[in-house]
């Protein structure tokens, strides 16, 4: 059974880093024409609501955000069952990106793998002039070649232990937990 190791982040430490995020998204693009946010579905998303609102309160200006859903792009599929079939949830990227530079949005970077499988989705939507991904907690142990080019939080970890990032909107509040496996 997990147990509870430390609580990384209280809810200010998060939208500290946020913040920060949002303000390095700004300076690395010049501003924010051009640019999208796409959260991963399910904590992404709201993390890229988060900082497009802070964006929005540092330009004055909308950033359009979207939610991305990776299921079918994922290469851990399992389909031995209908019991196992992957629940689908809906893709929300209601304006073109092709030409944009979009920021993909999740919570934390662990393999690689599912940054690689959203690149893959984002492709099939059109071809941005640039992808970029915002984590909020890069936690090492990559299998493929992918780095985030903002980071909330740096947290090396065993494999014996699992990030959870909590967001009110799924789990009631605000934090960031280690947890032994």
């Amino acid at each position: 059974m997990p147990e509870l190791k430390a609580r990384l982040m209280d809810e200010p430490a998060v939208n500290r880093a946020l913040t920060r995020i949002a303000h390095e998204i700004l300076e690395r693009n010049g501003g924010c024409d051009d640019l999208c946010l796409v959260g991963i579905r399910r904590r992404g998303e709201p993390l890229a609501r988060r900082i497009a609102e802070r964006i929005d309160a540092i330009e004055g200006r909308d950033v359009p955000v979207g939610v991305l859903d990776i299921t079918l792009y994922r290469d851990d599929l399992s389909v031995a069952s209908e019991n196992d079939m992957p629940r689908l949830n809906e893709t929300q990227v209601p304006f073109p990106i092709a030409g944009k530079r979009v920021v993909l949005v999740d919570d934390v970077l662990f393999t690689g793998r599912t940054a690689r499988a959203a690149i893959e989705a984002l492709f099939q939507m059109g071809r941005p002039a640039q992808i970029q991904l915002a984590i909020l907690v890069d936690r090492g142990h990559r299998e493929l070649p992918i780095r985030a080019d903002f980071v909330g939080k740096n947290v090396p970890t065993s494999h014996s232990e699992l990030i959870a990032v909590r967001v009110p909107e799924i789990d009631g509040y605000t934090g960031v937990e280690i947890w032994t496996l």
